[in-house]
């Protein structure tokens, strides 16, 4: 941390430390010296929006801003498109109708003024190697029908039809400036770099925001000795990847080409309906027990199925049907005539796994002992003659390693439930007899306001249970 006439700034050291010694070195050789600026290069540099929406794309981004799930976006956006709002929703094309870019200009201009035009009609291009084109990109039926003037669309729709609207706009506009500035700091043997931006022209950015940071560096001049602050010596760990959000699991689909547009919506809903896999409290697809004894059989079974350029090498072989470079009984032919055999030996080879586990429990229909069984939804409780007796319950995930008792009946603990979907919920073990249930996770708090039950809504937000309460904790 350094600064110049009272106005602080961070620079970091250009060099990569291996370990605590080689850090501790550099301290020790930092220790009084003189931070003298060595050079400083100022430019402007461009911003340029992105492309109009594909159907991946749309749905990243209705995730990253709004937290729908593909399924809700491919619903609203159908919706749209039936009502005459949008283009077709299903597509991978970039292409956009000479009228309709002929009608952002005109809206640009008129709107916002001609410096807000980029000058020139844009077009992009698929990178995809696989993409059909078939439609054009994604984009309001209308340029001039801002979001403001529509009537009669319910709040979710609303924010869709905005989000497509802006990125339209967007990518006819000019691109937003930044004033840059870098600078190289000269500290005994070492060198610390200072880079700074500043808006100077918004651009598309008026129309589609979009996060930025806006870094404010004092003047700085060539051989100008700077104020010393602090020097902080932070370690970095290497972290894992991070687990799949719906965004980022359908930019891989489209990465590696398995699916089409149309596709990556069901797929995400197939995995979850099926209990493959499940959305920890990030909102991230974590692999259940069901979904790891599948796809094991799978990949020891049928890996050339389950290969991850399976679906791409189908999608140009049936590309090559359509064009008249091979047939589709040979195609058709050549992928099942293996494959039939395969899973007719499979059938007879691989053997049913016994999944069930014994427990000290007693049925109490019939006396039975009761078994540990895996389903569709998790593993749970059932009675050993089944299907003689048919006695199931569910096992309970205590929620409360904090022995956080039911706030509404004060006898029951909390625990962990699953619906028949599968969505975790919380509620009391003393159901039906208490009906207590939250979607969040509680924890052994109470509200100072109003004594309900506090919930965790995030990582670093807690809240209220009661809908009517306001009460957040910092």
């Amino acid at each position: 941390m350094l600064k110049k006439l009272n106005k602080q700034f961070t620079a970091q050291l250009k060099l990569e430390i291996k370990n605590k010694a080689e850090a501790d070195k550099i301290l020790q050789d930092l220790n009084n010296a003189d931070y003298i600026v060595e050079s400083v290069e100022k430019k402007e540099t461009k911003r340029y929006p992105a492309p109009p929406f594909t159907t991946s794309t749309l749905q990243q981004a209705a995730w990253q801003r709004f937290k729908f799930s593909a399924k809700m976006t491919m619903s609203l956006a159908q919706r749209l498109y039936e009502e005459g709002h949008i283009t077709y929703h299903r597509t991978d094309s970039l292409n956009l109708s000479e009228t309709s870019l002929m009608a952002a200009k005109d809206f640009i201009n008129q709107k916002y003024g001609q410096n807000y035009w980029s000058g020139k009609i844009v077009k992009y291009k698929t990178k995809s190697n696989g993409a059909q084109e078939a439609h054009e990109a994604i984009r309001p039926a209308y340029a001039d029908r801002t979001p403001e003037s529509l009537k009669g669309l319910d709040a979710r729709q609303l924010k869709l039809y905005t989000l497509i609207w802006q990125r339209f706009i967007a990518c006819q506009m000019a691109s937003a400036i930044f004033d840059s500035v870098s600078a190289n700091i000269k500290a005994s043997n070492y060198t610390f770099r200072a880079n700074g931006q500043t808006l100077k022209f918004d651009g598309f950015l008026k129309v589609y925001p979009t996060k930025f940071e806006q870094i404010d560096l004092p003047d700085l001049e060539k051989n100008e000795k700077l104020d010393f602050v602090k020097l902080d010596s932070v370690q970095h760990f290497t972290e894992p990847p991070a687990r799949y959000t719906e965004a980022s699991l359908i930019k891989t689909l489209e990465k590696f080409g398995i699916g089409r547009p149309s596709t990556y919506a069901p797929t995400l809903a197939t995995i979850q309906d099926r209990n493959y896999v499940e959305k920890n409290e990030q909102k991230r697809f974590a692999p259940t027990e069901m979904g790891t004894i599948v796809n094991d059989v799978l990949v020891k079974n049928f890996p050339e199925v389950v290969d991850i350029d399976f679906t791409a090498k189908m999608e140009e072989e049936l590309d090559e049907v359509a064009d008249g470079k091979d047939t589709w009984q040979k195609t058709c032919r050549d992928f099942y005539t293996p494959f039939a055999k395969n899973l007719e030996n499979k059938y007879k080879e691989v053997k049913k796994s016994d999944l069930t586990e014994k427990t000290d429990k007693i049925c109490p229909k019939c006396g039975s002992p009761i078994i540990e069984r895996m389903g569709r939804f998790g593993r749970f409780y059932a009675c050993s003659k089944f299907p003689e007796c048919k006695y199931t319950e569910s096992i309970e995930n205590k929620a409360a390693d904090l022995n956080i008792k039911c706030p509404k009946c004060s006898q029951g603990d909390i625990v962990e439930r699953k619906t028949k979907r599968g969505k975790i919920f919380y509620g009391c073990n003393r159901f039906p007899k208490c009906d207590f249930a939250l979607w969040d996770k509680p924890i052994n708090e109470f509200c100072p306001k109003c004594d309900s039950i506090l919930v965790q809504k995030s990582k670093n937000k807690i809240k209220c249970s009661n809908k009517e309460c306001n009460f957040v904790k910092k």
